[in-house]
Parts: structure tokens; C-alpha cells; sequence
């Protein structure tokens, strides 16, 4: 493993993606920020960063010619990797919002950013992006995002939380290939926010709907079980949760 550590950036990711064409990068390479100008979620979405109280960084991973059907559970390995990674912390109730948000108490403190470079029906390899909120102290514009210090009450070295969550995160990663596909989808649906409870949705035209999880497909799309008694696969902003 190789860590670069940059005062400041535009985006990790985009770090690692010029890089990666210039040179062989060695798997494991990471690159941390103190600053992120920059920051990205999914769907070209923008991150929040709080300078001194927000941590970013991102991982370069060889898959290993993971099969293009299996992308997703890049997805699933990261997600559980910085859940396990904030238990080991002691942040109290973490679950993971579909597909890879990361709660503690309902209130968002995480996101992940997973980029794949495909080749030939296999992923060469990924670029995973890691965003958290460590000691921010308030979030007046955003309502629903909180802070391993609102959490806790307890301020928390950026050093430590950055160890944590990057050798929970790599070791999930190195079980991708090997683990029991199914056994493993059911460890993520066992951590995802309101499985199993009656919760109000928002489908790509606006309606609002209620519907209750039931997990995921093998490649990752949500499965809501509606008024009906149907259940409707959903892809990523296809559907949104209403807090």
C-alpha cells in the first residue's frame, strides 16, 4: 500500500484517474487531502468539505478482472468496509442508505464515489472515492447530513478515523472475488437504512409513493415492495427517499 498525502486538491478521484494514465499505479495506492475543492458524489453531484473537519481520500484497487456483471459489489465491499470501519470507532447506529451512503442515526456522514474502468467484459480497476464528516460542527444548509461529532459528542483525530475506515475498507475489498456472492449481498441488505419498514419514496417524476425495501438485485438495483404487494426494481436516481 501506498499513501500520498496532499495539502490540498481539486478531486481525489480525478487524482487518481490522471494518474493511472500516466503511469502503472501500484494497487493500494491512496491519496488524502486536507483540502478538496472539488469534491464529487454520484451523478456528478457535489461534496461539502469543512477544511480541518472533513476527511477525503480515495483508493486505487486492482479487481482482479471482476466480471462487469459484478460491479456492484465493489459497491457493497466499500460500503461495509467504512460501516465496520465507524463501528470500530464507536459511532453508534451506522447503516448504509442505498446504494452507498453512509448514516449514523439517519443523518448522512459519509458518501462514496466508486469509479470503474472497464476493459474487455471485466473492470480493470477502481477508484473509490471516501468523504466524512469527522468534526464538523453544524450543518445549517443541509438538514439531513451530520458528524462522527454530532454523533458522539466526541472529537476525533483525523489520522485515526482515515486508518480505520481505509483498513476496514481494504480488507472488505480483498474478500470481493473470494466471498459467497450471496452470503455477502445479504451482509449489505442486512445494513441498509428502513429495510423491512414502511417508507415514503419519490420516483423520477416527482410522485411520492410508499413502499417498503426488501434489499437488492445481484447487480445492485433497489427492490421496493409497493401498495400493491409488486416489487419494482429501481436504479440510481430513478428513486429517493423522503427523510
Amino acid at each position: 500500500m501506498k499513501i500520498i498525502k496532499i495539502s490540498a486538491i481539486g478531486s481525489t478521484n480525478d487524482y487518481l484517474k490522471k494518474q493511472a494514465k500516466i503511469i502503472p499505479l501500484e494497487d493500494e495506492t491512496v491519496v488524502q487531502t486536507l483540502h478538496q475543492t472539488q469534491g464529487k458524489g454520484q451523478m456528478g453531484a457535489t461534496w461539502h468539505f469543512d477544511i480541518g473537519n472533513s476527511l477525503a481520500f480515495s483508493i486505487f484497487k486492482q479487481t482482479n478482472e471482476l466480471p462487469i456483471s459484478k460491479q456492484f459489489w465493489v459497491n457493497f465491499a466499500v460500503s461495509i468496509g467504512v460501516k465496520k470501519g465507524l463501528d470500530l470507532l464507536g459511532i453508534p447506529k451506522v447503516s448504509i442508505k442505498w446504494p452507498n451512503d453512509i448514516l449514523a442515526d439517519g443523518k448522512k456522514v459519509c458518501g462514496i464515489l466508486v469509479e470503474n474502468q472497464f476493459q474487455k467484459g471485466h473492470i480493470e480497476h477502481s477508484i473509490i472515492g471516501i468523504g466524512i464528516n469527522v468534526n464538523n460542527a453544524s450543518f445549517p444548509e443541509f438538514p439531513q447530513a451530520s458528524s462522527l461529532l454530532l454523533s458522539t459528542g466526541i472529537h476525533f483525530s483525523l489520522d485515526e478515523v482515515f486508518d480505520k475506515v481505509l483498513q476496514a475498507v481494504l480488507s472488505e475489498l480483498q474478500l470481493v472475488k473470494a466471498t459467497n456472492a450471496e452470503a455477502y449481498k445479504k451482509q449489505y441488505e442486512s445494513y441498509l437504512y428502513k429495510i423491512g419498514i414502511v417508507s415514503t419514496f419519490e420516483d423520477i417524476e416527482r410522485k411520492m409513493f410508499y413502499g417498503t425495501i426488501q434489499g437488492v438485485s445481484n447487480n445492485g438495483m433497489l427492490l421496493v415492495k409497493l401498495q400493491d404487494t409488486t416489487v419494482k426494481e429501481y436504479r440510481l436516481k430513478e428513486i429517493k427517499m423522503l427523510y
